[in-house]
């Protein structure tokens, strides 16, 4: 039923265009390891004359969908990087963040748009420390 509500919401182009963004972003992480998606996420520049008005809770909504309707687990590095690109492709100014959690080890990645969370929990910066933005 959630799903369900969740596709409905969707404007059509956006989930096919989330999805294939995750293919993307996986096919360059198995084929080319994290610096090659950092760089990725880091050298792609905002579109300065956004063709839709679509809105960062759209796209966030649209990656989420996608997620789901995966062929297999997405991560959360995948998960940003696929968003922050098309983000910045519909003229959102995101930025995905990398952080650390000390005791016990862990990394996480989210994004950030105009300095507030986008794709994940409001408090998710609280338990990590930002390692990097791009």
């Amino acid at each position: 039923m959630f799903l369900t509500h969740r596709v409905k919401e969707l404007k059509y182009p956006l989930l096919p265009r989330a999805y294939v963004e995750l293919l993307r972003v996986d096919i360059q992480l198995a084929s080319r390891g994290f610096a090659a998606v950092h760089a990725r996420v880091k050298n792609r520049e905002r579109n300065g004359n956004p063709k839709t008005s679509r809105t960062a809770e759209d796209v966030c909504r649209a990656v989420d969908v996608a997620c789901v309707l995966y062929f297999k687990e997405v991560l959360c590095l995948q998960r940003s990087a696929a968003t922050t690109c098309l983000l910045r492709e519909y003229g959102i100014p995101a930025e995905m963040v990398i952080g650390v959690q000390q005791w016990p080890f862990r990394a996480h990645a989210w994004v950030e748009v105009e300095g507030r969370i986008a794709n994940d929990k409001p408090y998710i910066a609280e338990i990590y420390g930002v390692m990097d933005r791009c």
